[in-house]
């Protein structure tokens, strides 16, 4: 059964979702290489970061984009490997010493890495610490069920809601209440920003999915997440405007697990997909958490990736105003209505127009909130 589940069978049904609805992530144009110094010889205008949580920082893999954005480098045994959180600062940190700020975590797509925040400008915001820590090419945002895969340790949530947040607070002066505190992803990030909102509604008081994987209920999403199992790019380059490096050529998802590693079966006989429904973001036990919690989400409809994408955000609008709980969905179609930019599809070209409208309402709920 092993075999049949990693290979064919899987393999069938990941590359049918790919040509249907896409994977989980669509790339932006490759940034400007950072300058790797030690992180003492980074302290000018970049502040001091000490170990803690968990965390152990690698310095002399610190990379300093500017004073304001800059990226650490740690290990966890939480994780196999080094694992990058990018920073981005506003320009008054560093001026305003007494001032404490609210922080909002990006969550990148499947297949990206920390540096896709540079082609969102929005959310390098003047009121706001933006912090976007390494989600893995197919994390999922999850602790995964095996642990012993290809990719060693992978315990993702973990690392994220127990050692990345409190570090964050820690080592930067943050404001630590969830009406502060943001996180916004998208596509398989998407998944995630919705995910951790409800699994830690007292860390997180606001969220945004934007064309996000976010209804495990929908078998083309689930699919999505196997197609990342097993390395599944080929039809994903061909639906996709960029690849990872921006050349048009994807990077993959990386090494080759089982179907099973991140969720277990994702087949709805005899209960076997409980964890998925666990952690569905569109049941309505999970929805119900939102409750008190600022709640965007953005989609368009205009490629084979975010017709799917409609279909999730519209279900979870439609239970969350079942369970009358305040929320804004943005569908901009082909995209017309959002930007030049936007072709109503999975790429940056819609979301960095998507977050340049989301930005000034969460700094505006981050006022109000005091």
């Amino acid at each position: 059964m092993t075999s049949l589940r990693h290979t064919a069978f899987g393999a069938a049904l990941a590359l049918t979702v790919l040509a249907s609805a896409g994977a989980a992530y669509a790339a932006p144009p490759t940034a400007a290489p950072a300058v790797t110094v030690p992180a003492r010889a980074a302290s000018a205008g970049v502040p001091a970061f000490e170990n803690g949580f968990g965390l152990t920082l690698v310095p002399e893999e610190t990379q300093v984009h500017s004073p304001t954005d800059f990226t650490l480098t740690v290990t966890t045994q939480k994780l196999s490997g080094k694992h990058r959180i990018r920073i981005l600062l506003p320009t008054a940190y560093a001026t305003d010493p007494d001032r404490r700020w609210p922080v909002t975590y990006f969550l990148h797509g499947g297949s990206g890495n920390v540096n896709d925040v540079a082609a969102a400008p929005a959310l390098h915001a003047e009121s706001m610490i933006t912090v976007v820590p390494d989600g893995g090419l197919k994390g999922w945002y999850a602790d995964w069920l095996m642990q012993n895969t290809a990719e060693g340790k992978a315990n993702w949530e973990t690392f994220h809601l127990t050692q990345v947040v409190p570090f964050i607070d820690a080592n930067l002066r943050t404001r630590t209440d969830r009406a502060h505190r943001a996180v916004v992803g998208l596509s398989m990030g998407g998944f995630g920003a919705l995910h951790y909102a409800q699994a830690r509604p007292d860390l997180f008081g606001h969220v945004a999915a934007l064309s996000g994987g976010i209804d495990f209920g929908m078998w083309q999403v689930r699919a999505a997440v196997l197609a990342t199992e097993l390395n599944v790019t080929g039809a994903w380059c061909a639906s996709s405007t960029s690849g990872s490096s921006g050349s048009g050529q994807c990077t993959g998802f990386g090494p080759v697990v089982d179907s099973d590693a991140i969720f277990g079966s994702p087949y709805p006989f005899f209960d076997a997909d409980r964890m998925w429904k666990a952690v569905d973001p569109a049941a309505p036990a999970n929805l119900a958490k939102l409750s008190g919690t600022g709640i965007t989400l953005y989609t368009g409809n205009n490629d084979l990736i975010d017709i799917h994408t409609e279909a999730a955000s519209n279900t979870v609008k439609s239970r969350l105003d079942q369970l009358r709980i305040p929320n804004r969905l943005v569908n901009y179609g082909n995209g017309s209505s959002l930007a030049p930019s936007c072709n109503g599809g999975h790429n940056y070209g819609c979301w960095a127009p998507a977050f340049a409208d989301y930005v000034p309402r969460l700094e505006a709920a981050f006022a109000a909130a005091g």
